[in-house]
């Protein structure tokens, strides 16, 4: 089926340059604009996918200095994610990019046992009332029970290079926890490699064996006298439950943390208060893939964990009317 240009995204434009000169379109692309060998095969498939000078050109033809390329990626939609009107904390959103604060308590996308009622059906219908023809791809996750900040790009392209910038260790993805007693040091890194308990697959645990894990943290307010304290934390890997992971490892299990917390069940009123696993996504950085331009969000703690730092405030605050 012809396509016509409203199918498209906005296309994206370089001139070339006096580098450029006798070089293939495939190499102009991934040098000027990085895009991978595997989406320029998406692309060239499509009518107005790549053209030069505006006229439809193959990846191996030839370009010149002061040629005008552009490429075009067609619209899509998530077919297979039903639209629900739930409410979003958006934190930003242009053309090309969404960050949304979730909240705890709902899965970032469908998978088997949560079809409906996840951040990727609000956000569906949140473009469909836009108007907007896009695809739902979140750049990474957040645990079901973790709260805060998820990036989710709006093109293939946009996803081509987050992801990237992710492997790259270029998305700065900054932490808060609250955990029982406290990290051994005020800053420290956690160098502890991971892998899945293999007598319970859904369970993650640090074995030699496993798969490079680095955890940096950073101790804030220390509670009860060293029973608790809050935790900033930085990820330079991305495993799966990771932080939780670690946090137990070095003695400090997240304060509500089913999976991974203390065995003796914790302190029952600090439980109650956070309701979940202490863990918010706080910061979030990276570079916009079309601007080029740094940009950094905050979200602040959601009400639960602001009424466990409370709580966990008590015991200095009864200290000081005796």
């Amino acid at each position: 089926m012809s396509l016509n240009i409203d199918d498209y995204y906005k296309p994206l434009t370089v001139i070339a340059g006096p580098a450029d000169e006798g070089k293939p379109v495939r190499t102009v692309l991934e040098r000027r604009l990085g895009i991978s060998r595997k989406l320029q095969s998406r692309i060239k498939l499509t009518e107005h996918g790549i053209a030069l000078n505006g006229k439809r050109v193959y990846t191996s033809d030839i370009v010149h200095e002061g040629d005008e390329l552009t490429i075009r990626m067609e619209k899509e939609t998530s077919d297979d994610i039903l639209p629900e009107p739930i409410p979003l904390a958006i934190v930003f959103e242009d053309e090309d990019l969404l960050i949304v604060n979730k909240p705890a308590g709902i899965v970032v996308h469908p998978t088997h046992g949560h079809y409906t009622g996840t951040l990727a059906n609000g956000v569906v219908h949140h473009w469909l009332m836009k108007g907007e023809q896009v695809r739902f791809r979140p750049v990474h996750r957040l645990d079901e029970d973790t709260s805060g900040l998820v990036a989710i790009a709006k093109t293939p392209y946009v996803h081509q290079q987050l992801s990237e910038q992710l492997q790259a260790n270029g998305v700065m993805k900054l932490y808060r926890a609250y955990v029982y007693s406290h990290p051994p040091e005020t800053k420290g890194v956690v160098n502890a490699p991971i892998d899945r308990n293999p007598d319970a697959p859904h369970i993650r645990i640090v074995t030699p064996d496993g798969y490079p894990s680095v955890t940096h943290y950073e101790t804030g307010a220390v509670f009860g006298g060293g029973a608790a304290a809050s935790v900033r934390l930085k990820l330079e890997t991305g495993r799966t439950h990771q932080i939780r992971v670690h946090m137990r490892h070095i003695g400090c299990p997240l304060i509500g943390d089913e999976m991974y917390g203390p065995d003796n069940g914790g302190h029952a009123e600090w439980e109650a208060a956070a309701g979940r696993q202490a863990l918010h996504a706080e910061t979030l950085g990276l570079t916009h893939p079309i601007t080029k331009q740094w940009m950094e969000w905050t979200a602040e703690l959601p009400p639960e964990l602001v009424r466990l730092e409370e709580v966990l405030e008590k015991p200095s605050r009864d200290e000081l009317t005796i």
